[in-house]
């Protein structure tokens, strides 16, 4: 994960009222945060995340917000303050600030006789935000117009207008002044659009359908339990160097022995599995370079003062590249037709050739059946579409469906395939067919459009190929599931293919499902599965009772899973005052979600039976007697 924006990158933008918004940052186009206001993205490119943004008010003439860095001290003073403040202390036993409202039709006030504090008040003293502030709306919105130093002139106005504020409760107070900020400060924070926040944005401002309730504990406890973790170093096979008039006979084979740190997933999640996963292996955002050390170092240089106006390029809506500058300087203007011509130029003198230039050294192009895939640390995506729907990773800048991809960790480490080609590849005619052929002749007397489809369609087998070869060989480390499909049919195929030991995790947003599927591995069918109640099985190997192909009282192999459990988490936010700390009440409803556990099992080969010497040993008391005995005639 970048430290620092970068060009074309999603980010998640918090505001103050805690509305999150996911936006993409792209170079010389304007976002807008709606009421709060609308600025250039540049001012915020090779910044840091986790700062504070503050709009300020539109200079004459330009037709975009400025944005100042928030430094913590001003974020912060009202809770310095209060630690410093030498009156700050822990309320006594047995007193309260707060203020009790009496009951209907009683009008006393109740009087403290030794700090002289208001206990109770009538209810004619109850007081109504809306009758004690002097303010009207079209004052108010008159004020957010004028421009108001990023509205927090509109809240000294507030509370300067309010004639009970004497009245409130040091609580009471706190709260009116931070309904107040979150109403009018215009101010935002950007913050990296990892996997929590975005599942979290997904559930609070998008459908939670498409992920199925996932929330980020649930999806902590998906990869705790499936033990998803880094797999191990990229290991590459070799390029056979197949040429055009080779066929299959040129595919390079399943080395089982190199296969490890792999995992099989079946993800209905629109992808956010996946990058869960990828997050957990460091595979899902490419790495950040020396280039990108040296940016981020010129980013912090940049945001020092946290007080200095952000200096950036920004668009207009006059197609006109306005430069921001210092505050003691003007914007200067270039238009983009002049930007244009000058960068034809440049090319123009970049394409002409130069006496002293020296070819450069390309790599050989890898030959078509060449496999860009690594053989360990993997992720293997089962799906039930042509293709499959793996779209929220384009946040993180993957298109699974382009042809031409740019380089990213997941083009080596994501391979997807259709349950058909897992099941019964045979039946699929992009792994039956065989790859086309052509001699080098022929090929050159072929059109370029016609040449590249030939490539494209011999690289396309082998990728197939090796990726149906290698799901079907097995040995994976584990199983993830978050889908709607019935999870005892997804364990009957996927079962064999998982490693000894291997753990098998499974999210479902309701129990139902889940405990259909642990019943099938209750200690109950164990138990009549092994002492032969089930005359299915006799005469059966271990690798025929492994593809078990089920009986309506036996749809599993109740042997080959242990320890199963099904189990919930979910964390809530809660209130912490003094006196006053409970759930917050305005949480989201929905579904909690359950997780079904359990851990791969190979059947040992015959039958298991102790087997050793037991000899008893006696003791040196009872030994005379018997001596003894032995002695005395009969």
């Amino acid at each position: 994960m970048h430290s620092v924006v970068r060009p074309n990158a999603w980010v998640a933008v918090k505001l103050p009222s805690g509305i999150t918004r996911v936006l993409q940052v792209a170079p010389n186009t304007t976002i807008s945060l709606g009421k709060y206001g609308a600025f250039p993205a540049n001012l915020i490119l090779g910044r840091p995340y986790h700062l504070t943004f503050e709009l300020e008010d539109r200079r004459p003439g330009e037709t975009f917000s400025r944005l100042r860095v928030v430094p913590p001290s001003e974020l912060y003073a009202e809770v310095f303050a209060d630690e410093e403040a030498p009156s700050c202390s822990t309320p006594a036993p047995g007193t309260t600030e707060a203020v009790i409202t009496a009951a209907d039709g009683d009008e006393f006030s109740l009087v403290d006789a030794d700090s002289g504090k208001v206990v109770v008040r009538p209810n004619n003293e109850t007081i109504d935000d809306t009758a004690r502030q002097t303010l009207t709306q079209e004052e108010i919105e008159e004020l957010k117009r004028d421009g108001n130093n990023a509205g927090k002139d509109v809240i000294a106005r507030l509370l300067l207008s309010h004639t009970a504020l004497d009245q409130k409760t040091s609580f009471s107070l706190a709260k009116y002044k931070l309904l107040k900020t979150k109403k009018y400060i215009r101010r935002f924070q950007v913050l990296p659009i990892d996997v929590p926040n975005f599942s979290t944005w997904q559930l609070e401002e998008r459908d939670a359908s498409k992920i199925l309730d996932l929330r980020a504990e649930m999806m902590g406890l998906v990869g705790c339990w499936g033990n998803v973790h880094y797999g191990g170093e990229d290991v590459y096979l070799d390029d056979p160097k197949a040429t055009s008039e080779q066929g299959h006979e040129a595919c390079p084979t399943v080395q089982e022995e190199l296969l490890k740190g792999r995992w099989l997933v079946v993800d209905d999640t629109c992808g956010l599995l996946v990058a869960a996963l990828a997050e957990r292996m460091g595979v899902l955002s490419p790495e950040e370079t020396d280039s990108d050390d040296e940016a981020e170092v010129k980013s912090e240089d940049k945001a020092t003062d946290g007080a200095e106006t952000a200096k950036d390029s920004a668009p207009t809506d006059e197609n006109i590249k306005k430069e921001v500058v210092d505050d003691d300087e003007e914007p200067k203007e270039t238009t983009r037709q002049g930007s244009d011509t000058e960068m034809a130029d440049a090319q123009d003198e970049d394409q002409k050739p130069k006496a002293d230039a020296k070819p450069k050294h390309q790599s050989p192009r890898a030959s078509d059946f060449a496999i860009p895939f690594s053989q360990t640390n993997t992720i293997t995506v089962v799906h039930g579409a042509s293709q499959p729907n793996l779209s929220f990773l384009n946040y993180w800048g993957f298109d699974v469906t382009s042809p031409n991809h740019p380089p990213h960790p997941l083009l080596n480490h994501l391979l997807t395939l259709t349950w058909l080609q897992l099941l019964k590849p045979e039946l699929d005619t992009s792994y039956s067919t065989p790859p086309l052929t052509a001699s080098s002749e022929t090929l050159s007397s072929w059109k370029p459009s016609r040449r590249g489809n030939f490539h494209r369609k011999r690289r396309r087998y082998a990728r197939i190929h090796h990726i149906v070869d290698t799901a079907r060989a097995g040995n994976f480390s584990g199983l993830v599931c978050a889908s709607t499909m019935d999870p005892i049919s997804i364990m009957k195929h996927a079962l064999p293919l998982l490693a000894g030991g291997a753990p098998v995790s499974i999210y479902s947003p309701t129990i139902e499902p889940l405990t259909t599927l642990a019943d099938c591995f209750s200690v109950n069918r164990r138990t009549a599965w092994t002492s032969g109640a089930v005359p299915e099985i006799a005469d059966k190997s271990n690798e025929e009772l492994e593809h078990w192909v089920g009986t309506e009282q036996f749809p599993l192999n109740p042997t080959l899973l242990l320890g199963t459990s099904i189990q919930t988490s979910r964390a809530r936010r809660w209130q912490v005052l003094p006196g006053r700390t409970h759930p917050l009440m305005t949480e989201r409803g929905g579904s909690d979600g359950f997780i079904f556990t359990g851990w791969r099992a190979k059947p040992a080969e015959g039958k298991v039976a102790a087997k050793g010497k037991f000899k008893r040993r006696k003791l040196e008391d009872d030994s005379a007697p018997q001596s003894e005995a032995a002695e005395t005639p009969a």
